[in-house]
């Protein structure tokens, strides 16, 4: 038997939900840079603006990415899964590629401090 207080919590939890995934989808940006990591350290920032071809070999492993028409994508990878070259192209802060077996992270940055903003006090 459903009672008012059933269909209270479902709207309640509905709210909630949608709010979730409105804060998550609208809260990307468009980035600047493209912050690449191998092997835990920074391999190098780059300008997402700038079309650039870049080879990481490391530890017996190679990764090239592609930086084109202001997005940066993984265009191969001697890993054996290819999850890192079938994610596609990215351009938004939110988004990354990650190459787990090669330890290759890309991660776009943005110069632009408005998104930095935690908390405001006074």
């Amino acid at each position: 038997m459903i009672k008012k207080a059933d269909i209270t919590l479902f709207f309640i939890i509905l709210i909630i939900g949608l709010g979730i995934s409105y804060f998550t989808l609208t809260g990307s940006q468009s980035g600047d840079k493209v912050k690449i990591s191998a092997d835990g350290s920074v391999y190098g920032i780059y300008d997402l603006n700038e079309d650039k071809e870049i080879k990481i070999a490391q530890n017996g492993h190679l990764n090239y990415i592609i930086i084109k028409g202001g997005c940066v994508s993984m265009a191969s990878s001697d890993c054996k899964n290819q999850v890192c070259v079938h994610a596609g192209a990215i351009s938004e802060t939110k988004d990354s590629i990650a190459c787990l077996p090669n330890k290759v992270l890309i991660e776009i940055e943005s110069d632009s401090k408005g998104g930095d903003i935690d908390v405001i006090t006074g």
